[in-house]
């Protein structure tokens, strides 16, 4: 598919952001599978997504399942989330803002035995939703007149991820795990050009695609303690690369007062893949109290295909799956999380804090440039829900995280998206497997 995409550059007059029925409204959700999510655990969302190398016997973590053969014995860990998010989009003097909620995440974990826990849950792999309206250069219609042409660019949809994981610790310091999923969605794109004048025709080009697939992400971590006060974790992970099952369609459509007057369509399958995706993440932790964690990512963007629609020297149009569209991502994350005595007696004392900060290099290439660079920085606080019955063994937490997120275009003209978003999760932690002694 060669997406061209009119962006300020190409004098935008106006930019319309909605969000009320999508998860995200970026223009940059046009490219590849959409805007990519960081899969983040509730835990880690007010660390900017840092997880490789962390696990917590009472916290899930799914950004590593190899974190699974720690889950604590006698629990049963529930996590769920969602986000309301505030954007403020602009370029070139054209401002808009956007406001939107989404969900982040679901997922259940436990113990089947020592040394072996399981995991399942879904959440967002990417988000696609955008309206923008460019008006063009007036073009001469006859001898006498000229008309203004407007194009319309829609886009909604994404992919999500069903998983279920399992974490097996075959030593005492080494853990491994594997998260296997299932991948659907469906990514939708339009462009609708229409003119000032009643005898020409709207003209419309929209893509659409539908996916069912899976994934494969493996995860291993191994622990070293020096002295009683100090522990390294070393975690990592892999994500398999593959093509996509799924079909991807063009359609070359003329209007006529809103209804199609004459179309044409082109299909290619399984045109999108997934890339080749390594991580590393080193965590420090002391005693119980500190732990401070950072994580490396790359994915193998540059050797994934996608749709292109390729037009012929006589002008005919081909829809193909192609390289090109996508350059190789780097990620790079750094985490810090503190709590007095998380076995303390008092609310206070397991009141955990949180703060970190992210960088990304883009994935998806825009008119063979580079797209923007992304900058997150996070707060978070985890507030202990306390209840009367059996209080000093709950570990359950109200999850709240603050993150500010810029969006930085590496080429002039690109639209500049700043981002602040309120993270709201829950963390249940049930002791249901404890022996209750009655007196």
């Amino acid at each position: 598919m060669k997406k061209t995409f009119l962006l300020a550059a190409m004098a935008v007059s106006s930019l319309v952001a909605t969000a009320q029925e999508s998860a995200v409204s970026s223009a940059y959700s046009r490219y590849g599978v959409g805007l990519l999510d960081n899969r983040a655990s509730g835990f880690s969302k007010g660390m900017a997504g840092t997880a490789v190398g962390m696990y917590d016997g009472r916290v899930l973590n799914v950004g590593n399942p190899a974190s699974y053969a720690r889950i604590d014995s006698l629990s049963f860990l529930f996590d769920v989330g969602m986000s309301l998010q505030s954007a403020n989009l602009s370029a070139n003097g054209v401002k808009a803002n956007a406001h939107s909620a989404r969900f982040d995440h679901l997922s259940v974990g436990f113990r089947l035995k020592r040394n072996l826990g399981v995991s399942f849950g879904v959440q967002p792999y990417s988000n696609v939703g955008y309206e923008i309206t460019a008006q063009g250069a007036p073009i001469p219609n006859g001898a006498s007149e000229v008309v203004t042409p407007t194009t319309t660019y829609l886009g909604d949809g994404g992919l999500y991820l069903l998983h279920g994981g399992v974490g097996y610790a075959p030593l005492d310091a080494l853990s491994l795990g594997a998260n296997v999923s299932y991948l659907w969605g469906t990514l939708n794109h339009s462009a609708t050009t229409s003119y000032d004048h009643p005898s020409i025709h709207s003209l419309r080009r929209a893509y659409d695609a539908e996916v069912r697939s899976y994934a494969l992400d493996l995860g291993a971590q191994y622990t070293q303690r020096l002295g009683r006060k100090h522990r390294f974790v070393l975690g990592a992970t892999y994500g398999y690369g593959h093509q996509l099952n799924g079909t991807s369609n063009f359609y070359n459509q003329r209007l006529d007062k809103r209804s199609v007057s004459a179309a044409d369509t082109l299909s290619v399958r399984n045109a999108y893949g997934l890339p080749h995706s390594f991580a590393v993440g080193l965590t420090w932790q002391w005693q119980n109290s500190l732990r401070v964690g950072l994580d490396y990512t790359r994915l193998q963007w540059g050797e994934v295909t996608s749709p292109m629609l390729k037009t012929a020297a006589d002008g005919t149009l081909s829809y193909v799956k192609e390289k090109g569209a996508y350059t190789d991502q780097n990620k790079i994350a750094l985490g810090a999380e503190y709590i007095r005595d998380p076995n303390g007696f008092t609310w206070s004392s397991r009141v955990r804090y949180r703060m970190g900060v992210s960088y990304a290099s883009p994935y998806a290439l825009i008119d063979g440039r580079k797209g923007p660079q992304v900058y997150t920085a996070a707060l978070g606080v985890a507030l202990p829900i306390i209840t009367a019955h059996n209080a000093r063994d709950n570990y359950s937490y109200l999850n709240l995280s603050a993150q500010y997120e810029h969006v930085k275009p590496q080429m002039p003209g690109q639209i500049t998206e700043r981002y602040f978003r309120l993270s709201i999760g829950l963390s249940f932690n049930q002791r249901w497997f404890t022996k209750w002694k009655v007196d």
